[in-house]
């Protein structure tokens, strides 16, 4: 970690409260003889050797008590045995979880004593051996003192190591926490998070792209901020939005169709393709609906739509037979009556 961060990290954890070496022995793991400051790690949390070395406590929780802090941009749900295999290994290999998370403790939860507020990967690791074979693990973090802006530094200190952690995941927690922390004051969060306004600026342009185009990806994580950010211009047009999300909608629900047949969904640059040729495409209001094969080849496309009915083209070639043609059929009835167009009107 370059000295910039590791001042920045170590005025974070300043406040760190020095009453913790009184808990219980049960519950408190004595500190090595080499002594840490915070936490020796390759990555976003290094070791801090801006100042003195200072001793701290390390305890030996249930991962059942501790909670995860919302103000996180890690996605916990997201996480998986295939994720987080590697951590997993390195803990059964070590022992034991020898970096510690960073927590925090919280009033007046019942269920819970602490909350993660660096340390999810970590967390879901151990919580996941002791439900497989190793319950013995103990889940090992370090107590801080912080308020939930300086909660929410520390933890994107850690996330802008993670390639794991998505532009988009990242995006949406900068957008919330202007609001929550920054009084959607730009230049201030720039200052305090230590990152360029243009920057900051692009990643919130992005967080507001609406669910329903992000579902044309396979997955959020496809959304990357330099294309999505080209992506979240074009939908400031409204006429544009509206043909993009159409749009969206026609890529989701094949991607959908692909994903039941266990094929490969597209790929984000042609999701991205679609998307912002949408509004430049004559045939956009024609044929709003193309349902295709796995093979990427038309099958099943909608022409027209009024009063008197709507005309559907089956496309010769597309080695689509009747029941995958009858299943396209009603999503794309489907995709009239989400508009207002269906037969019904």
């Amino acid at each position: 970690m370059a000295r910039k961060q590791s001042d920045y990290l170590a005025a974070l954890l300043a406040d760190e409260p020095a009453d913790e070496a009184t808990k219980s022995p049960a519950s408190v793991q004595p500190e090595r003889s080499r002594g840490t400051t915070l936490l020796n790690r390759e990555t976003a949390l290094a070791r801090v050797t801006s100042g003195e070395v200072r001793q701290v406590t390390q305890l030996l929780l249930d991962p059942a008590r501790v909670r995860i802090w919302p103000g996180n941009a890690r996605s916990y749900q997201h996480l998986s045995e295939e994720s987080c295999r590697e951590l997993i290994n390195s803990i059964i290999a070590e022992g034991g979880q020898k970096v510690p998370a960073v927590v925090r403790r919280v009033d007046g939860d019942p269920v819970h004593d602490f909350e993660v507020i660096a340390g999810t990967r970590r967390h879901w690791s151990i919580s996941w051996l002791r439900a497989h074979s190793y319950p013995e693990m103990q889940f090992v973090a370090q107590v801080a003192r912080l308020d939930d802006e300086a909660a929410f530094r520390l933890a994107d200190l850690e996330n802008r190591a993670r390639a794991d952690v998505s532009d988009l995941e990242r995006a949406r927690n900068y957008a919330e926490a202007l609001k929550a922390h920054y009084g959607n004051h730009l230049t201030r969060m720039a200052e305090r998070l230590k990152v360029s306004k243009g920057w900051l600026s692009k990643m919130i342009k992005v967080a507001g792209i609406p669910e329903g185009v992000i579902a044309a990806f396979a997955s959020p994580s496809d959304v990357q901020l330099k294309p999505a950010y080209a992506l979240a211009q074009a939908l400031d047009d409204k006429s544009a939005a509206k043909a993009i999300q159409s749009t969206a909608r026609d890529i989701a629900r094949e991607q959908g169709a692909r994903r039941e047949k266990s094929a490969v969904p597209y790929p984000a640059a042609e999701v991205l393709r679609r998307l912002l040729e949408a509004p430049n495409n004559p045939a956009s209001d024609a044929a709003p609906f193309v349902w295709t094969t796995t093979h990427g080849r038309p099958g099943l496309s909608i022409q027209s739509s009024n009063r008197q009915g709507v005309t559907i083209r089956l496309h010769a070639g597309s080695g689509a037979g009747p029941d995958e043609l009858a299943t396209a059929l009603r999503q794309a009835l489907a995709h009239l009556e989400a508009e207002g167009r269906g037969l019904k009107r």
